[in-house]
Order: C-alpha cells, then sequence, then structure tokens
C-alpha cells in the first residue's frame, strides 16, 4: 500500500517546482518580445515541455503507486491523462478534471513537437496559445492536484 502522506507532499512539491517553470516561460516570453530575438523560442520550447513533463510525473506517480499499474505501449503518455481523469472505483477519485485533461493534452502534443525537430524549426505563433494558456492550465492542474493531494493526506490520516 503506498504511502499516501508522503505521496501527498510529493505532489505539492512537485507544483512549487512547476510553477517556478511557468514563470521562467512567461519571462522568457516577454524577453524574446522585447528583444524580438528568436533565439528565446529555444529555451521556451524546453520550458513548456519541462512544464507537461513534470505534471506527467506527478500522474506516472500515482497511476504507478495507488493504481499499481505501469502503462506501456505507443500511446502511454495518452493513456495516462485518460486514467488522471478516471475514477477508480473503491481506490482513488479523479485526479485530473476532463478540463484540465484536455487542456493538457496540448501540451502533451506540442512536447511531442519539440522532441522531433529540430530547435530553429520551431514556430513563435504555434508556441503563443500555449503561453498565453498556461498560466490558466497550470492554476487548473494545481487546483486538480492540490486537490487530490488533500484527499490523499486525509485517507493515510483515517487509516
Amino acid at each position: 500500500m503506498a504511502n499516501y502522506l508522503a505521496l501527498s507532499a510529493r505532489i505539492i512539491k512537485e507544483l512549487q517546482e512547476i510553477e517556478q517553470v511557468v514563470e521562467r516561460a512567461e519571462d522568457i516570453w516577454r524577453q524574446s518580445e522585447a528583444s524580438g530575438d528568436d533565439r528565446y523560442l529555444d529555451g521556451l520550447a524546453l520550458n513548456l515541455q519541462s512544464f507537461y513533463t513534470g505534471l506527467e510525473r506527478i500522474l506516472e506517480l500515482v497511476v504507478s503507486e495507488i493504481d499499481e499499474d505501469r502503462l506501456a505501449g505507443p500511446n502511454w503518455h495518452q493513456e495516462l491523462l485518460r486514467r488522471a481523469a478516471t475514477e477508480v472505483p473503491g481506490l482513488r477519485p479523479a485526479i485530473l478534471s476532463d478540463t484540465t485533461r484536455n487542456a493538457l493534452d496540448r501540451y502533451r502534443g506540442f512536447r511531442h513537437v519539440v522532441r522531433n525537430v529540430y530547435s530553429f524549426d520551431l514556430d513563435k505563433e504555434e508556441m503563443a496559445p500555449l503561453l498565453r494558456d498556461l498560466r490558466p492550465v497550470f492554476a487548473n492542474a494545481k487546483t486538480d492536484l492540490t486537490r487530490f493531494a488533500t484527499a490523499l493526506a486525509q485517507t493515510d490520516k483515517d487509516n
């Protein structure tokens, strides 16, 4: 059985670190806009990728520890998001809302692009809506994950 209190603390810590990534991405965007230098886009892409990767790390941890499952296969990243938005009766509530899951899927897709193109091929117009939505998407994910972490901590105390 998972140590829910430790898992809850890990989720909260990861969220604090992801918030730093969000702040960095916003700062890099401002610098790019002010300077007109598209070389800042490399750093922006890295931080957008890190944003999603950090959230995915949390979801993987929960599925591994609580669901006792390791997803595999070519579409496991998509399956992880679907699983995170699904309640497992008798085991755990949904980790994310459907709204958050759908928003995060855009960042998952972008991460795939970043991993498969050269940095000079990054498209500022593709990144602009991701950056514009980054803060609200993070706020929703943070709300969902904080709610989940609180429920985990309470479950640990009740047992």
